[in-house]
């Protein structure tokens, strides 16, 4: 007979898979479509959503973490965090453009305004699905963006979400996580984590993530702002290079809210000597200007080029309001999609059911997946070699400071192309 370890790294095992192997409860998929066909440009309206009563359930709420209460889909979009941490790339053109700069200070001008352009989704009131442990999302826009990307929830105590994209010119990764807290009518979310981009002659920049508050979340009009200092700093040829973007919060009156007064950024970009070289001043949801700083030693006798307008928020299309205000950009990232990894957020089947007006179906499968998540991390507790999760498509490496961040491993498109996807856990 085996050890009484043994015994229980067998009886967990499986126990987990005996868990794992439950499927959903009724088929929610159409015929996915491939990635070659022509992308769609919405998806169907938002139906009225009744029998929730949001007073009762947020009194319990106030003061407590979000991200640790089940919360009723009632106040979700059918999007997952993974995809709307994808959907600050919708401006991607930006570091296209940055890839192509000469100059250092230049390129750390457009890298801020890719950063702000961000921000112009954060504007939606609703929120995504917390992703399940081991969930991924791809999403290949190499046909028409030129580029590529690979998230993958790598933590559940506490959520850490992993991206890693393949531009032209560049690489763009992050590892970041949210805390929510309801605070009375508000609701504040602080991300932890950096981003960064490395571009193909070698400057790399990194950065760190601003506060957002959804404003009147039970009274009044619902809106968002975003507040503190987004420090971005340079290495290889930018090294010593910093910019920092201050988002301010507005201070007027929001019952007569202007939005050209809202969500304002203002920042600069100094060089390794602390001298002034560009300025950058906008709105994350209309635009951004920047301007070259051409003479003066100091603020006073600062003369600047004429202002560029690198970047415009795109409208809305007619009707976005009555599904959840999406972009296009934002229709297209939760079109289902052969060949995708049996983790993709796209194949989850309470955000499918969501999407499709099905809440009723949606909040019973939300229920079974998370009740099926929190039952095998309890399992895999149990069992001292399973207990430390390990992703699937990330892997630790030491920053120079000796922390560690996860980065991407290289391996999720060639097992892509092989077909294999025998790594991935059964979440679904």
């Amino acid at each position: 007979m085996g050890s009484s370890s043994d015994r229980l790294e067998e009886m967990t095992t499986s126990s987990i898979h005996s868990i794992i192997g439950t499927k959903p409860s009724s088929s929610v998929f159409s015929s996915p479509k491939n990635s070659t066909s022509s992308r769609r440009e919405r998806i169907p309206d938002k139906p009225k959503a009744g029998g929730l009563s949001l007073w009762g359930f947020l009194k319990s709420c106030i003061g407590k973490d979000l991200s640790q209460i089940p919360l009723p889909i009632n106040f979700n979009e059918p999007l997952s965090l993974l995809q709307r941490l994808t959907e600050e790339l919708e401006y991607s053109e930006l570091l296209d453009r940055a890839a192509s700069c000469s100059s250092p200070c230049e390129q750390m001008a457009y890298v801020a305004v890719f950063i702000i352009s961000g921000y112009a989704s954060n504007g939606r009131t609703t929120k995504p699905f917390n992703p399940l442990l081991g969930e991924t999302f791809e999403f290949n826009r190499i046909e028409d963006l030129g580029w590529r990307i690979i998230c993958e929830q790598i933590s559940h105590h506490p959520p850490v979400s992993a991206t890693h994209c393949e531009g032209n010119g560049w690489i763009f990764w992050q590892e970041i996580r949210f805390q929510s807290k309801y605070t009375g009518n508000d609701i504040q979310i602080t991300p932890f984590g950096e981003a960064y981009v490395e571009f193909s002659e070698g400057n790399t920049f990194k950065w760190n993530k601003v506060d957002t508050t959804v404003h009147n979340f039970l009274l009044g009009s619902l809106w968002v702002d975003h507040q503190g200092v987004v420090e971005i700093l340079g290495k290889g040829k930018a090294e010593g290079i910093v910019c920092k973007l201050d988002f301010i919060p507005y201070s007027g009156s929001s019952l007569r809210r202007i939005k050209s007064e809202t969500r304002k950024v203002k920042g600069e970009v100094l060089d390794a000597n602390g001298m002034k070289k560009w300025v950058i001043e906008g709105n994350c949801d209309v635009q951004v200007e920047i301007s070259e700083v051409m003479t003066g030693e100091s603020d006073e006798e600062i003369i600047l080029d004429m202002p560029r307008i690198p970047w415009k928020c795109g409208d809305l299309p007619d009707g976005a309001e009555n599904y959840y205000s999406f972009s296009k950009f934002a229709c297209q990232m939760n079109e289902s999609e052969d060949g995708v990894a049996p983790t993709d957020s796209r194949l989850r089947p309470d955000q499918r059911f969501m999407e499709e007006g099905r809440w009723e179906e949606a909040n019973a499968e939300k229920v079974r997946l998370e009740d099926k998540q929190r039952t095998v991390i309890r399992l895999r507790t149990e069992s001292e070699e399973m207990k430390h999760y390990q992703p699937v498509w990330f892997e630790p490496v030491a920053r120079d400071d000796g922390s560690l961040i996860y980065k991407y491993n290289g391996n999720y498109w060639k097992c892509k192309e092989q077909k294999d996807w025998s790594k991935c856990p059964n979440i679904y």
